[in-house]
């Protein structure tokens, strides 16, 4: 039976996409020499994602109030507004115009033939967004997943065009280093490219429940210190386009409430300013994006076309800037928090840090993170996402951060006792480098556990589990299966111990047997001496229990 491209799909689609960027996000900024050498690629990616999947999200809100759940035009049409609207950079804003080109068709035809001409749809609308395509980018593995689907014409399957779209774009991101000269050069794919396949992949896996074959690595050299201008920047005598050192100084990029008419002349206008152009949009919303060295002109361009707002204006290259040389205050410097349960909230409140909430269903967005440390108008921010699922959501946090000129550090806390143990070494008076750097070892030298009920059967690191069996995870694998808590609880610290340690941690949710606590306690008393322990209550909507081990 084939498979249903629904709403639900599609915002499974955009939630696995969000994963698979942020999974990939620091490789593909790696290998982001095109058009510019800035390694954004990934992060701009991953923030128009994001901004998409928070879109869908709230439609499916708005109908849960009536019961209901919202068809797939809305889904679609919400998804390509969202990604529009958040478009970040080159890659982002042509992907937002490859989104929006494929809710137009699906919107009307959600099948697997609709599905076909979504794709050949959206790799023609992009390359007329762009005012000089060049091959070799995402716009040719766009292009590529489309005609990949031709041999899927007499299926009634979405999943199984997906999947080859999937394998098109695989094959022809392969092939861009052959394309574009300064890819070769590096040895590296097209950065966009690579994210268009992760967006590919994860419309295959919502579509078919099953993850495609995993890309491989990309290839692990860094950008070139001098960026690249745009293809338009110079022609060969062919009239080929070639990349020249140098370049615009400036990335504009604003909303821009106009007719089609004024948009057009305007895509004139700013041609003529600079390069890397993209204009998306439609329907009197439009997204523009292009690279000046006059950036005020680029505006005034937009005021004249219509009304231009959220302008974001960066400068390529731009030193950070420089930290302060006293050291910092407690008002100057935040330490944020990504934390689920109200009493580990508290627990991080009351220790110095700002504490980000996470809600059960609810998906972390970066910008929850940058918010934070904005109200809090610190010039330095120190970042604990406590989980490893979130640490993409809080590197892109970061990113935003450090384009508003925060000095920002990510330690990568996996678990909250990893985060407690940070929090414990943090000293405001302390220079940022070493207030990090004592955290990150704080936090580096504690091991930790988790125990949880098992859903359903599955295999796992440690054999097979049933449903309800008590899982017992170190370090983030299953090592323990049992049916006790309290007796899994002790194997599992018993086993942690062996290596050694001087402090246990223990944080206890809400669902705990209420004699835990005491039984745990009295455990490493009898069993590990010179050992200490603390104990935290986790309160509402934590963990059932965490430990850590320093």
């Amino acid at each position: 039976m084939p498979h249903t491209l629904d709403a639900a799909a599609v915002r499974t689609w955009c939630r696995l996409a969000l994963r698979a960027l942020g999974q990939e996000r620091e490789e593909i900024d790696a290998i982001n020499v095109y058009p510019v050498a800035d390694g954004d690629t990934g992060t701009n990616l991953y923030l128009t994602v994001e901004s998409a999947a928070q879109s869908v999200d709230a439609v499916f809100d708005g109908y849960a109030a009536s019961g209901e759940t919202p068809s797939v035009a809305d889904a679609v049409r919400t998804m390509a507004h969202g990604a529009l609207i958040g478009a970040c950079g080159n890659s982002g804003t042509i992907l937002a115009q490859l989104l929006r080109a494929m809710s137009e068709v699906l919107a009307e035809q959600p099948d697997a033939a609709g599905l076909r001409k979504a794709l050949r749809a959206a790799a023609g609308s992009a390359y007329q967004a762009v005012a000089h395509p060049v091959e070799g980018t995402m716009l040719t593995v766009a292009t590529a997943a489309a005609d990949a689907t031709d041999a899927c014409a007499a299926t009634d399957d979405p999943a199984a065009v997906a999947t080859a779209a999937y394998q098109g774009a695989h094959a022809a991101l392969a092939r861009t280093p052959a394309q574009l000269d300064v890819l070769g050069r590096a040895g590296v794919v097209d950065a966009g490219g690579r994210g268009l396949v992760a967006v590919l992949g994860a419309l295959a896996e919502a579509l078919s429940g099953a993850a495609p074959d995993r890309l491989p690595a990309a290839p692990g050299l860094h950008p070139p210190l001098v960026p690249y201008g745009c293809a338009d920047h110079g022609r060969d005598a062919a009239g080929d386009p070639h990349l020249v050192p140098g370049g615009p100084a400036y990335e504009v990029i604003y909303l821009l409430e106009a007719q089609d008419a004024a948009v057009e002349r305007l895509r004139g206008q700013l041609d003529a300013l600079g390069d890397c152009l993209v204009v998306v949009g439609g329907g009197g919303l439009w997204n523009v994006h292009v690279h000046v060295d006059d950036a005020g002109a680029a505006v005034e361009a937009g005021v004249e076309a219509g009304r231009p707002y959220r302008i974001r204006i960066t400068h390529f290259g731009a030193p950070a800037p420089a930290a302060p040389s006293r050291p910092a205050t407690a008002a100057g410097r935040a330490i944020v928090a990504v934390v689920e349960g109200d009493g580990l909230a508290g627990l991080c409140a009351e220790a110095g840090a700002v504490v980000v909430p996470t809600r059960p269903g609810e998906p972390l967005a970066s910008g929850e993170v940058a918010q934070v440390v904005r109200r809090a108008g610190a010039r330095e921010a120190v970042l604990l996402p406590n989980e490893d699922e979130l640490r993409p959501t809080v590197a892109a946090a970061a990113e935003r951060l450090r384009a508003d000129g925060v000095r920002v550090a990510l330690i990568p806390t996996r678990s909250v006792v990893q985060g407690i143990a940070a929090l414990a070494v943090h000293q405001p008076s302390r220079r940022f480098d070493e207030d990090v750097v004592a955290m990150t070892a704080a936090a580096g030298a504690t091991r930790y556990a988790e125990l949880a009920v098992a859903e359903h059967e599955s295999w796992t690191m440690a054999g097979v589990c049933q449903a309800g069996d008590t899982l017992g995870l170190i370090d983030g694998d299953v090592a323990v299966i049992g049916r006790d808590v309290t007796i899994t609880a002790i194997t599992v610290l018993d086993r942690m111990l062996a290596a050694g340690g001087e402090l246990v941690t223990l944080v206890l949710g809400e669902d705990a047997p209420p004699d835990l606590s005491d039984r745990l306690q009295s455990h490493v008393r009898e069993s590990h001496l010179a050992v200490d322990t603390i104990t935290y209550e986790g309160g509402h909507g934590s963990r059932l229990l965490l430990i850590g081990v320093e």
